[in-house]
């Protein structure tokens, strides 16, 4: 079982998420894996990190994930690094936990 508890944290819009971003990646894959050293969630997306098309398919990539509008997502801090702070409004802290944790498991 995967400890998420300093991943992700709760806020009163929603729930913050720490990412690792692999851009420029073959394939589209949320979440690649779970990075404990570095505390975050691996993402992996296919556009550059270029024109701030990386962030966008981040964007689009966790609100697909999590059923929410592109609306609901945002980049709180990292826009220009690999390592990004993700808000996702109107979502509970456990939900993500549990949604994560499904997918989690079989990596």
């Amino acid at each position: 079982m995967h400890n998420l508890s300093k991943i992700i944290r709760e806020c009163h819009e929603g729930a913050i998420l720490n990412l690792f971003v692999t851009p420029k990646a073959n394939t589209v894959i949320f979440p690649a894996g779970l990075n404990n050293w570095r505390k975050c969630i691996e993402i992996k997306v296919c556009a550059p990190p270029e024109h701030n098309r990386a962030n966008m398919d981040v964007i689009k990539t966790v609100a697909d994930f999590f059923e929410k509008p592109v609306t609901d997502v945002y980049i709180l801090s990292g826009g220009s690094k690999r390592e990004k702070t993700v808000l996702v409004k109107g979502i509970s802290t456990n939900f993500v936990t549990d949604r994560l944790r499904e997918s989690l498991d079989g990596l």
